[in-house]
């Protein structure tokens, strides 16, 4: 399970990598068809839309920035905007015994289910 929770991660994440770096946040809403989903502009947001990737777009960028708003910290933000361009070194914390890495991987996991559920249909 934690396995697929961690592909599950790294390939939406990777669909906005490129780590740069950012200043303020601003929460807009944006409507789909089902129902309003709130988005956010931050370090997550702006890596997604500058990936160049296909799938990429406002609305899923800034939902995977808003679900990271509810669940991590600015730093905690800027250490998963470091996994977009090195997806080995989110294996390497993953597997880590430092309880730093402990403590964040487990920011990241919640962090990850967040945006799963938020972000599905967008």
């Amino acid at each position: 399970m934690k396995h697929v929770l961690l592909i599950g991660l790294i390939t939406a994440l990777a669909a906005c990598s490129s780590p740069e770096r950012f200043s303020s946040k601003a929460v807009t809403p944006a409507v789909t068809r089902s129902a309003p989903l709130v988005t956010a502009s931050g370090p997550i947001s702006r890596a997604c839309m500058a990936s160049g990737r296909e799938k990429r777009s406002r609305s899923l960028c800034g939902c995977i920035q808003a679900a990271a708003d509810q669940t991590l910290s600015k730093s905690q933000q800027q250490r998963a905007v470091g996994f977009y361009g090195d997806l080995h070194a989110a294996q390497d914390v993953r597997q880590s015994d430092r309880d730093a890495d402990e403590r964040f991987w487990e920011a990241y996991r919640a962090y990850g289910t967040r945006a799963e559920r938020m972000c599905a249909g967008v």
